[in-house]
């Protein structure tokens, strides 16, 4: 049965996102919301954070995962960003876009892609998904949560635990993020494309 946690979307309550954050180290899997729709979330290292949401989203292994970061300076750590690509994203973040790069070594090689050895990675603009982000220290291992077989996105917390309660070990309800994912943004070739277009304007990537 999955912990239910309700934190104010403005004012995060400090004591509960310590708690949520206590259970992600101790490698739970959370339903928890962005500024671009509910994602799922793991901690990086964990034992089977990814292979559970890959079993919830039946995903195959060419999916590509993505590192939810705090700040630009943590998401330099995991990708290599050459001068153009940064100025680009850098102008982007935080925000409701994905940017799949070259992983560096700090990435597990079970998160990159088989054959690219990529990895997306974000930065959310959410008062609550940067609250857990500055108190874990370190990046989320995130998927969209979106179930097979349908076309949009859990929105509330309610259902989430309602519907996936046996699967997950918690649900961080802050109110309804919307249904519309990010962005995919592909750095990783010689022309930029774009994956898929959501919430993020990508245009600006044209």
């Amino acid at each position: 049965m999955a912990k239910y946690f309700d934190v104010h979307p403005d004012n995060p309550q400090p004591r509960t996102i310590s708690q949520i954050v206590q259970s992600i180290r101790a490698d739970a899997l959370i339903a928890y919301p962005t500024d671009s729709c509910y994602a799922l979330g793991s901690r990086l290292g964990g034992r089977d954070g990814i292979d559970r949401i890959r079993s919830i989203r039946q995903l195959d292994g060419r999916h590509h995962f993505t590192l939810m970061c705090q700040d630009f300076a943590q998401l330099g750590q995991f990708v290599r960003i050459d001068n153009d690509v940064f100025r680009a994203i850098k102008a982007s973040t935080p925000g409701s876009y994905t940017f799949i790069l070259p992983a560096t070594r700090e990435v597990p090689r079970v998160l990159q892609h088989p054959k690219k050895k990529t990895v997306g990675v974000r930065i959310p603009d959410h008062v609550v998904t940067q609250a857990l982000l500055t108190e874990l220290g370190e990046p989320l291992l995130s998927s969209t949560l979106l179930l097979p077989g349908e076309e949009e996105p859990l929105t509330q917390g309610w259902e989430i635990k309602d519907r996936l309660d046996h699967v997950l070990d918690a649900v961080v309800d802050s109110g309804d993020c919307g249904t519309e994912p990010t962005t995919v943004v592909d750095f990783s070739g010689d022309e930029v494309e774009i994956v898929r277009r959501g919430a993020g304007d990508p245009d600006r990537f044209a």
